[in-house]
């Protein structure tokens, strides 16, 4: 029997284990802290990858936890990633990423991790991969499903060079059309270049789609696996594996999988060699695999199952919300969400909210979105209405012909796609909407600057692109009261392709709901009267400008030709709210009235609203000073929104300053 005192002892003995083998671990060396660039990777033994692996997944959530950005997406990849800079020999070989949101722990390998504060921040690491930043950075991957393409043209280029290429496409990417285009291309050449599939059963928001569940219920029978494996490495090894016998091999080897396993692989069925699905959070043999793979001539395609947001258990649940979580507590997983109450709704909250009003009162509606139904809210109405919503994947082209082909037959679709990735669909707009002016309603989410995304993300375009294609309406909403009654008017009768086009953030409006009229097409308003000048505006940049000329109304004076000042300016601000008809009666009050006018816009000033009033002005005679603000003839980088607004000259100080000045 123990006595009191022996048991104290016992317990004594197990603390002080406990204690040491806490030390232990404490003591245990980083590795992550002497890994600047990739050569420094390579000199660890395999054995030490796991470790790395940890240490590299808990600086990213360390990391975005006060910097935000694209969480779960880059955990889902970190063994891959560790992987691939430790077989490669990078930056010589290439490594092209695709949907660059998942590179994050690429970035920290290449000899970021020190300035990685200032990812996506004005002045600071790019949001996404580039050339421009990084040597290891092969190619831009802004966008969804270039990877195979580009890395196809790299490998080409290099052809008869000791250089490998990878692409790694996922998270969605593979419903995207050039991905295909890439792989039919592939296909018909002896080009050596790897695919890694990145299978993850998700974009954004869940991946959708045939080839999605056909990626899911590919299989491969684990004995061919491993006996093809040998094989093709014995093969290697005799000089049995030549370029003229390869084809015929690969061949001979789809008979036997397809004898095996009772499954056509659609890959296999392109002569590419498929290996797979493997599990890809296991570092080590990752390494095993690529190393194996690495030899072989051709094209080969390597699938892997990975989890996005692997490793931490909130971005594991939901990983949805965990894609781009803002602000959160690491320790606890808590989100650090701010209060929304007295704020004014986000635009595409209105627009989802709107859309499913709609279409309970207009049983014609539906709604249409290539893998955005969160991001462009259209999951509202998708909760409430499945049937009558389509998230068609990452496919822009597809979901604007898509809408098309339901229009033709009487529908009335609500095709949501943000302004940047609309530029992969302008053929369709054209072909596929405008020409037989379908009733089509295309609504620009992110339209204009849209902050830390950069370059790729900005909807800078849209309105300089779609204007001079017939047929269509194009309008852009001040506040969210136009929004609602814009949507409205779109969806009466034949009202053709029509575009409503809106930025990312909030409005101006806390009580936002206001009844459904509809706003006659082609038709602005004046704001305010005045005498001196006229501010021209469309969309939500006309809010900055309303407070820019009430101040400069309050505090401005005008100086006459002997210095003195006279009377306060005197401005009058109209709001165009069409760029497509224009509100010609209203321009003809303007050019009568006004010797100056400023126009101001949120897109490129080439082609642009500007352009519009400046082309308008000339036809009809009239010969005002026009002073055009919108965004410069250069790509804008990235940052907050009213910085990159104050670089470009359309804030409400440069406004104020050109109202002065003209």
């Amino acid at each position: 029997m123990q006595t009191p005192r022996n048991s104290q002892r016992i317990f004594l003995l197990f603390k002080c284990l406990f204690v040491s083998l806490q030390s232990k671990r404490k003591r245990k060396v980083e590795l992550l802290q002497d890994i600047k660039y990739p050569e420094d990777l390579r000199k660890l033994s395999v054995d030490q990858l796991p470790q790395l692996c940890q240490e590299l997944r808990e600086d990213i959530v360390k990391e975005l936890s006060v910097n935000p950005g694209h969480l779960a997406s880059s955990l889902g990849v970190v063994e891959l990633t560790v992987a691939l800079h430790y077989v490669y020999n990078t930056p010589d070989d290439r490594i092209v990423w695709d949907v660059g949101h998942q590179a994050y722990g690429h970035k920290i390998l290449t000899g970021r991790r020190e300035r990685f504060c200032t990812n996506r921040k004005l002045g600071g690491l790019k949001p996404f991969p580039s050339p421009e930043e990084s040597e290891y950075d092969t190619f831009m991957c802004g966008h969804a499903s270039n990877s195979i393409s580009a890395a196809l043209g790299m490998a080409i280029a290099n052809k008869g060079k000791q250089r490998h290429v990878v692409a790694v496409i996922g998270d969605g990417a593979m419903s995207g059309g050039l991905a295909y285009e890439g792989l039919n291309n592939v296909s018909s050449s002896d080009t050596d270049i790897l695919i890694i599939l990145n299978d993850n059963n998700m974009s954004i928001d869940r991946a959708v789609g045939g080839m999605q569940e056909y990626l899911l219920s590919l299989s491969t029978n684990e004995t061919y696996n491993a006996l093809r494996f040998r094989t093709s490495r014995w093969l290697h090894k005799v000089g049995l594996m030549e370029d003229d016998r390869r084809r015929g091999l690969i061949r001979l080897a789809n008979a036997v999988k397809s004898a095996i396993s009772h499954q056509q692989n659609v890959f296999e069925g392109m002569d590419i060699r498929y290996f797979g699905p493997f599990h890809g959070h296991d570092v080590k043999e990752l390494v095993r695999i690529l190393r194996q793979l690495k030899g072989m001539k051709g094209p080969k395609m390597l699938h892997l199952h990975t989890q996005k947001g692997h490793g931490y258990a909130p971005a594991e649940k939901d990983v949805t919300v965990w894609h781009a979580p803002g602000k959160f507590d690491p320790e606890t997983g808590k989100r650090l969400v701010s209060d929304d109450t007295n704020t004014p709704p986000r635009f595409q909250d209105v627009f989802g909210e709107t859309l499913l009003e709609l279409a309970r009162k207009n049983d014609k509606i539906i709604g249409i979105t290539p893998a955005m139904p969160t991001g462009c809210s259209m999951n509202i109405m998708m909760k409430e209405m499945p049937e009558r919503t389509f998230d068609v994947g990452i496919a822009e082209g597809h979901a604007v012909t898509f809408a098309g082909g339901m229009a033709k037959e009487g529908l009335q679709p609500f095709c949501n796609i943000y302004s940047a990735f609309a530029q992969r669909a302008y053929d369709n707009i054209i072909h596929d909407v405008a020409i037989l002016r379908l009733n089509v309603v295309l609504c620009l989410d992110r339209a204009g600057l849209v902050g830390e995304d950069g370059p790729t993300h900005h909807g800078a375009f849209d309105m300089a692109a779609l204007r001079p294609i017939p047929h269509l309406t194009i309008a852009s909403p001040m506040d969210e009261h136009e929004l609602r009654r814009l949507m409205y008017t779109a969806q009466l009768p034949d009202k053709g392709p029509f575009v409503i086009r809106y930025p990312r953030g909030r409005g101006t409006l806390v009580d936002w709901r206001c009844e459904l009229e509809e706003i006659p097409v082609g038709t602005g308003r004046r704001l305010r009267d005045g005498e001196d000048a006229a501010v021209i505006t469309i969309g939500p940049i006309g809010n900055t400008a309303a407070v820019a000329i009430e101040e400069v109304a309050n505090t401005g004076f005008q100086t006459s030709d002997n210095g003195h000042q006279t009377s306060n300016i005197s401005i009058a601000h109209y709001d165009l709210r069409f760029l497509k008809p224009l509100d010609e009666e209203l321009l003809h009050e303007i050019g009568r009235r006004f010797k100056k006018i400023i126009t101001i816009e949120d897109g490129v000033r080439n082609g642009g609203m500007g352009s519009a009033v400046l082309e308008w002005m000339s036809d009809h005679g009239y010969q005002p000073t026009i002073r055009r603000m919108g965004l410069p003839d250069e790509f804008v980088e990235h940052g907050e929104v009213s910085q990159l607004h104050a670089i470009v000259g359309i804030d409400k100080e440069s406004i104020k300053k050109a109202i002065l000045n003209l």
